[in-house]
């Protein structure tokens, strides 16, 4: 999978950019400001539909246009694929495969990637929120259908909250239909939790080995923190435990109005040496798991897909040290197609640069 080039229009501060990408290894350096992140941004967004800096795709729009577009040919399985994206302030979006109209979930199940930016390094001090998005980001490259799962468990969810709130202003319940929300939630939730559960405990095999590389002695462990569920379930028992949960706690669900179990609520917990890392582990421990967490996902990806996916790495060198970045870098397959972004060339080999194509960004142009 590569891609061969990406054309911006209006997207945040890139008014009128063209890149060409058919080199494997592509470094996009600049200053702060200038919309090297936008362009990793751009490229992530085709392959989830999803910024990773925001919900709202309006604020994908350049501050003097109307819609913004993104324009992207690659190469996937020996067969050229054209990707056309655009938003406009009026919500509308318009999505094309190879100039023809398609679905959501056609167009997300093309172009896999992989993003590793400086944000995601505080993944195990963030909120479990971050931590849930960064699995569910994971798994959707994997399992289309799986956004689908997500989204119908949401809209459900928020159903029942407003039931619940109307409760609370009204005195009036209606158990039936809290019955019916419940039992919706029960099946989407269950499957979400057992895919979560399922790509953990792959995903920690391979960062097992990561993780003791670049540490020497170190040992890496995943959990999945749900509070009705402990040790390996199976879809049933998960479903069994989900449902009498919901109604050991309906009483106080409906004394606060909200839902208040299920897997909007679950965490991810991460132990080094049997320690919790977010509670004990240093900044150096703690970017050790990141950095095998994220190159784990591309051998996943590959495993599952047959296809190596992009590779994106958001000025993420900059705030590793010289071992985690050797090992990074030497990590890179050589079918990977890698986009970095930079503030300089200070921090690469020169026998490293010899073989990248390299574009200065300035003010969303290239200079």
């Amino acid at each position: 999978m590569r891609l061969r080039d990406l054309k911006l229009t209006n997207y945040r501060n890139c008014k009128g950019l063209e890149l060409n990408l058919c080199c494997p290894k592509v470094l996009i350096i600049g200053k702060n400001a200038q919309g090297k992140t936008n362009i990793l941004e751009s490229i992530y967004f085709l392959s989830s539909l999803k910024s990773p800096r925001t919900s709202n795709n309006t604020e994908l729009i350049n501050f003097d246009a109307e819609k913004a577009e993104i324009n992207c040919n690659m190469i996937k399985a020996e067969t050229d694929v054209e990707l056309d994206f655009s938003y406009s302030k009026e919500k509308k979006r318009e999505l094309a495969l190879n100039k023809v109209k398609t679905t959501p979930k056609n167009f997300k199940s093309v172009l896999k990637t992989v993003l590793f930016s400086t944000a995601d390094l505080l993944l195990l001090r963030g909120n479990p929120s971050d931590r849930r998005d960064w699995l569910d980001r994971a798994i959707s490259q994997i399992y289309p259908a799986y956004d689908d799962r997500l989204s119908k468990y949401d809209k459900i969810r928020i159903q029942k909250n407003n039931l619940l709130k109307d409760y609370l202003k009204t005195g009036n319940s209606n158990d039936t239909l809290l019955d019916v929300y419940n039992e919706q939630l029960v099946i989407t939730g269950s499957n979400i939790i057992y895919l979560r559960k399922k790509f953990l405990k792959e995903i920690e095999r391979i960062a097992r080995e990561k993780h003791r590389i670049i540490s020497e002695t170190e040992d890496l462990k995943i959990d999945y923190d749900c509070s009705f569920l402990s040790g390996e379930c199976e879809l049933e028992e998960i479903a069994g435990a989900f449902k009498l949960s919901l109604e050991e706690r309906r009483t106080e669900e409906m004394r606060r109005g909200q839902s208040c179990v299920g897997p909007h609520r679950d965490d991810i917990i991460f132990y080094i040496n049997n320690n919790e890392a977010t509670k004990f582990a240093s900044q150096g421990q703690q970017r050790t798991v990141v950095l095998a967490l994220k190159l784990s996902e591309l051998d996943i990806i590959t495993a599952k897909t047959g296809d190596e996916p992009v590779l994106l790495l958001d000025d993420v060198l900059a705030e590793l040290d010289d071992i985690r970045q050797n090992y990074l870098l030497r990590s890179i397959n050589e079918n990977t197609q890698t986009i970095i972004t930079s503030v300089d060339t200070v921090l690469f080999e020169d026998e490293f640069l010899k073989d990248v194509k390299i574009y200065k960004i300035e003010a969303g142009k290239v200079i």
